[in-house]
Order: structure tokens, then sequence, then C-alpha cells
């Protein structure tokens, strides 16, 4: 395939950044969305050219740090997939594909499409987290009988791998999506309850301070959540939230 690449450069997270357009030719459709962007950066590095950057790690649709806002959405045009998993199949010869950085306050680009996701790990020190007796007594987990509904949710809660596409699709920047699946993942275990009410007070102070948007109910994020975490953790969040200021 032929393709046109128009993508984000910014030098340093001071610098202004502006789109610069790339051709690229011999691009197989079997190749990886980061794959082509080696070529790429092979093509430029052999020209003597800076090579574009951008974060990536597994390559295997886990650790979710490979996020890219392509032809306006975050992973690009596949669904329940993130960057690296998605494969140019999904284009076609002669497209011009626009590739830029999430981009949100919460998310300040680091270089071209780099961006500092810091912030998340922030709000998971405030709050996403059990206290466990790890000095050689502890219980066994499956000695406490939990419902099978709620272990199922709790796990679907905990696939949020935290890439930011929820941030990243939402008008207001939001990221409930995010903290709502590491709320509900504990909120909905007995494990989670004895630090229930700080953990939620302390998340939503946490995401806030970091300047994120509130949910306004548009869905984008669960659309393009790369993991498929659905709104309904949102619902929970809320819920706990509101016990949360009754207890004081």
């Amino acid at each position: 395939m032929k393709l046109t690449l128009k993508i984000w450069r910014q030098k340093n997270a001071q610098a202004k950044g502006q789109m610069v357009t790339y051709p690229i030719d011999g691009i197989d459709g079997d190749m990886s969305f980061l794959e082509m962007m080696d070529v790429l950066n092979n093509g430029l590095i052999n020209k003597g050219d800076d090579p574009v950057v951008f974060d990536h790690d597994c390559r295997e649709g886990i650790c979710g740090s490979c996020s890219m806002f392509i032809n306006g959405e975050a992973h690009g045009p596949d669904r329940l997939v993130t960057t690296c998993q998605l494969h140019m199949r999904k284009f076609k010869d002669g497209d011009t594909i626009t590739i830029e950085p999430f981009r949100a306050a919460g998310f300040p680009v680091i270089k071209d499409l780099m961006v500092d996701r810091s912030s998340f790990d922030r709000i998971q020190h405030a709050g996403g987290f059990i206290s466990v007796n790890t000095s050689g007594n502890t219980q066994d987990a499956n000695a406490i009988p939990i419902e099978k509904a709620n272990a199922d949710a709790a796990f679907d809660a905990a696939t949020c791998i935290g890439c930011g596409a929820c941030v990243a699709s939402c008008k207001n920047s939001s990221a409930m999506l995010f903290v709502s699946a590491k709320v509900s993942q504990f909120a909905l275990l007995p494990q989670g309850e004895i630090e229930a009410t700080d953990r939620v007070l302390n998340m939503v102070k946490q995401m806030d301070e970091e300047g994120f948007g509130n949910c306004t109910n548009t869905g984008a994020c669960e659309v393009e959540c790369p993991k498929g975490i659905s709104l309904e953790n949102i619902a929970r969040m809320n819920r706990e939230y509101m016990a949360a200021t009754m207890k004081g």
C-alpha cells in the first residue's frame, strides 16, 4: 500500500507542534500499525531525520502504552484493540491517515505522539489498592465466598489497562471510566470494603486535581475502550461516592 501520513510533531513539552506530512510505500496489510510506524522511522533515520517518537512496550495489547489518536479515534478504527493490535488491513491503498497524541490537560505532550500519563498513576496511588497482611499469615482468597455475578463484574473492571482512550475520546477529557473501573474492582469484593469510603473520596479528589473533566454520559469512552469497560462502572462509582460523602 501507498499511504499519506499526517503526524503531529512536537520537539518537547514547551515547543509549538505542527502536523507534518509523510508519504510511505510498501506497507503490507498484515503489518501492525506500530510496524508501519517502524518502517516510517527507519526511513527517516536513514535520511538523517529525527524519528517520530511514540510510546510502546509489550506490543501485545496488554499495557496500553502504545496509545495514539488515529483518524479521530483513540487506537484507530478497529474495536476492542490497542494501537499495537491494529493492523494495516483496516486501511486502503491511497488512504491519508492522521496521527495525533492523546489530547487532554491531564496528559501533557512529552514529544511527538508520547504523552505523560503519570496522572493516572497518582490517581491509583490515592486509593487504588487494598491493605493486605503479607507477613506470611494471609488468608487464602478462595476461603472468602463471593457471589459469581460480583466476581465477574470485578474481573471485568480489573481488565482496564489505564491506556487513557476514555480520556482522549471524551469531549470533556473525563477520566471517570478509568477511575470507576479501579473503584469498582474493589467495591465489588469483600477485600475492598475496609478502605471503600476513603478510596472513592481520595481517587475522585485526585482525578479532579489532575484537571480531568466530568462525565456527561456521551458514551464515547465505552465505545473506544480497548477492553470494553462498561459505563455501569461510572454509575457504581457515583453511588459509592454519594454513600461515602453521607458517612461524613
